[in-house]
């Protein structure tokens, strides 16, 4: 809920402004918003988390908010997310409010959403929501799209090179902090307030990284052992990488293989922080990279984070709801297809293949698992409650494959399989 004692006129308009520049969606919200923030230095800190509350609420509902308001204009989308979502009063917003506005909030205010078409209820996209549809049936479907329209929770990875888990939670608690351990993670810690956590002693030294605890639990299905050499195929910023790398105790050898030199330039002050000797960053021009060719039939576990649609983080990237379309589906089965055959290559006899994605698309998932399979008879699929009991962990639903659901689970909506190649 917003504190309405900080809304003034300057703040409102700006974002409104924000939510403008934002909202065409030619690049990812987060980043237009970083924009934003550097051409309006001027900005205070609680301006910010305003006005980046405010356009990640109307990117949530934007569905049902451009249903309720006359024109859907960007203006409009915030009133009607201050009101509807946030928990402004009408009169609050009196002094601030145009002619003829304050009639439509208040109608806007005794609306019953839950009279909206369901399509408008879930604020999925039409064809999203018939493949959920098809999955889960309507009531669980609904469910699911109602946790994807609330904000995510703030997880941490404990690095227990650094700390144990037991004294990361203190610590937030000497600080006044409410945490709690992650409920199937033994690494996770559930924060429950806002925090600068970039500038906080933990953060800096590397005891916690953010990682949502669905991520935790992929990289968990490796068991990475500290003789082995292990890639991780889609490194991005690292995460899943710093986690392998900690659970190897800095042994072995770890390469983390990225096409992007801008996603690898951020895995390097967390690198730096981790305190992680074992880590080995390669830029790689695609699958067929002279990198990749010479470690094929090498490597005891391969990690293939694949490029998907991301729709199991719609919490903290909502705007994927209009950035992703069934072409670009299409265009990225294609590359997931690519990729873990390529992946597959670099896997020796008797080792692991650990596939995964944060969709929650069966044809980003099982399809692209058993297509795999049918094709290369070398590889045979582990089931990954065999893994997790191994690990002393137990979650529902997950048997064959892991797949988390935000609406069952509470964490990001990750999808992950274990392959092992015949001896």
């Amino acid at each position: 809920m917003t504190d309405t004692a900080t809304i003034r006129r300057p703040t409102l308009e700006a974002a409104i402004h924000a939510l403008t520049v934002v909202l065409p969606l030619r690049s990812p919200a987060d980043a237009g918003l970083k924009h934003y923030f550097r051409e309006h230095k001027g900005l205070g800190g609680r301006d910010r988390a305003f006005i980046a509350d405010t356009v990640y609420a109307v990117l949530r509902r934007r569905r049902m908010l451009e249903a309720v308001t006359p024109t859907a204009s960007p203006r409009e989308l915030v009133l009607a997310a201050l009101v509807l979502l946030q928990g402004i009063g009408v009169g609050q917003l009196e002094g601030l409010l145009r002619r003829d506005e304050s009639q439509w909030l208040s109608a806007l205010k005794a609306l019953d959403l839950d009279a909206l078409a369901f399509e408008v209820r879930a604020d999925l996209p039409d064809w999203l929501l018939a493949r959920l549809r098809e999955r889960l049936g309507d009531e669980e479907t609904l469910a699911l799209a109602r946790s994807l329209q609330r904000a995510a929770p703030l997880d941490l990875r404990v690095n227990t090179l650094k700390a144990p888990r037991a004294a990361v939670l203190q610590r937030l608690e000497d600080d006044g902090l409410t945490a709690n351990p992650t409920r199937y993670s033994p690494m996770g810690v559930r924060v429950k307030q806002k925090i600068a956590l970039n500038t906080h002693p933990m953060f800096l030294d590397g005891a916690v990284e953010v990682q949502d605890e669905g991520s935790q639990l992929l990289g968990m299905l490796v068991e990475p052992r500290r003789s082995d050499l292990v890639i991780d195929f889609c490194a991005g910023a690292g995460g899943k990488t710093l986690q392998l790398g900690a659970a190897m105790a800095s042994h072995g050898r770890l390469y983390a293989f990225d096409i992007s030199d801008k996603r690898l330039a951020n895995l390097t002050p967390r690198l730096r922080r981790s305190g992680l000797s074992n880590v080995h960053p390669q830029r790689i021009d695609g699958e067929n990279d002279a990198k990749v060719k010479r470690l094929r039939g090498k490597a005891d576990r391969v990690l293939v984070d694949a490029p998907c649609t991301g729709f199991g983080t719609l919490r903290r990237n909502p705007d994927l709801k209009s950035r992703q379309s069934e072409s670009s589906l299409a265009e990225l089965n294609a590359k997931q297809r690519s990729i873990l055959t390529a992946a597959a290559s670099l896997v020796k006899p008797g080792g692991r293949l650990v596939y995964g994605t944060c969709s929650l698309l069966e044809a980003e998932n099982e399809a692209i698992v058993g297509a795999f399979l049918a094709a290369d008879p070398s590889f045979k699929l582990v089931p990954c409650n065999e893994v997790l009991a191994r690990l002393g962990l137990s979650i529902p639903g997950c048997e064959a494959y892991l797949q988390l659901w935000p609406h069952r689970h509470d964490t990001d909506g990750f999808f992950g399989a274990v392959l092992e190649r015949n001896p």
